[in-house]
């Protein structure tokens, strides 16, 4: 083996923690197909596009086909997606008050073409209504195309966060490492800590958050404790053992964790993290239950997010687990009427 310093750098063993993929020189690959469907969604629904003719909101992602991929050789990162997608649409006229509904389809988003030469077809339902289908053709391309760049880059960003492994680094860059991110401003809800070690430092946030929900404070902690209840506001298999120590795993292991404290219907402590996060980092999720009669408050902590995913992060909370479950409880109110 060379030394540090000598010889050809594709054979040099450096003192790293976690001692893998030195260099960056193998090739390695991780499917995107998973998250990208989610950052797809996040991006795109509820997005709204507004003229003199009137007002349109992009509505569920009702088809997405396709997959994507990233994968790292010498230092470089290459990406491959190929995605066909259908959203559905609704506007309403400014004049006549009337209401109309229809689709956008994108047939071919892929590494191949730039988005502005990516083809967006409006299509609308029978009836009049003409003057939001151009309005959608228009304004409403160009605010897709927008969401499709935002897509992109997360996945070149967030999505790739720890797979180009950094190469050993002179002291006083490590120690600019250490130092806060520049330019962040500190508020009651992000507050910059100090970096994680895990197998390389990294600049992370906390993230806090407050949301009330209609239910029993004893139902709500049900919700994040029993698998059959969380499969039902995740939509998909979990695997879900709520007691200290037992494992995590949800949105087709986009998440995982494990539990470390359950005080039931007041507190849960978790090691969480999301698969796109660098190997093996976690978050400390704090979930404390306030009972309200006849409603719940859930106040979220969440320590040792990576800065890059603070926004990802915070949009999962949200619109994954928080309107989600919005809409379960509202479902088995509407079934008990």
């Amino acid at each position: 083996m060379a030394k540090w310093g000598q010889g050809d750098p594709r054979w040099i063993v450096e003192e790293r923690a976690d001692a893998t993929n030195v260099n960056n020189w193998h090739w390695t690959e991780r499917d995107a197909t998973s998250w990208s469907k989610r950052k797809l969604k996040e991006v795109l629904e509820g997005l709204v596009v507004e003229g003199e003719a009137g007002r349109c909101e992009i509505g569920d992602l009702k088809h997405v086909e396709g997959e994507a991929s990233c994968n790292s050789r010498k230092g470089k990162l290459i990406f491959f997606y190929e995605w066909n997608l259908r959203l559905s649409w609704r506007g309403t006229v400014k004049e006549s008050g009337e209401k109309h509904k229809g689709s956008v389809e994108i047939p071919n988003l892929s590494e191949e073409n730039e988005v502005d030469d990516t083809e967006i077809n409006v299509s609308k339902k029978k009836g009049e209504g003409d003057v939001l289908k151009e309005l959608m053709r228009t304004e409403g391309a160009t605010k897709v195309r927008e969401a499709l760049r935002d897509y992109l880059k997360a996945l070149k960003t967030e999505f790739t966060l720890g797979m180009i492994l950094p190469t050993k680094a002179p002291v006083s860059q490590e120690l600019a490492t250490e130092r806060k991110p520049s330019g962040s401003t500190v508020q009651d809800s992000v507050t910059p800590q100090s970096l994680d070690m895990v197998g390389v430092k990294i600049p992370t946030v906390r993230i806090h958050m407050r949301e009330v929900f209609n239910s029993p404070v004893d139902e709500l902690y049900s919700i994040f404790t029993k698998k059959e209840l969380v499969q039902k506001f995740s939509k998909c298999p979990a695997m879900i053992e709520a007691e200290k120590g037992g494992k995590l795993q949800m949105f087709e292991g986009c998440v995982s964790g494990e539990y470390t404290e359950l005080v039931p219907s007041q507190r849960i402590v978790l090691k969480w993290r999301c698969r796109s996060w660098p190997d093996e980092h976690y978050a400390t999720v704090a979930l404390n239950f306030q009972d309200l009669a006849a409603q719940s408050e859930l106040e979220l902590e969440c320590k040792g997010v990576p800065v890059s995913h603070e926004e990802s992060t915070r949009q999962c909370w949200k619109k994954q687990y928080f309107e989600e479950i919005h809409s379960l409880l509202q479902q088995s109110k509407d079934n008990m009427e």
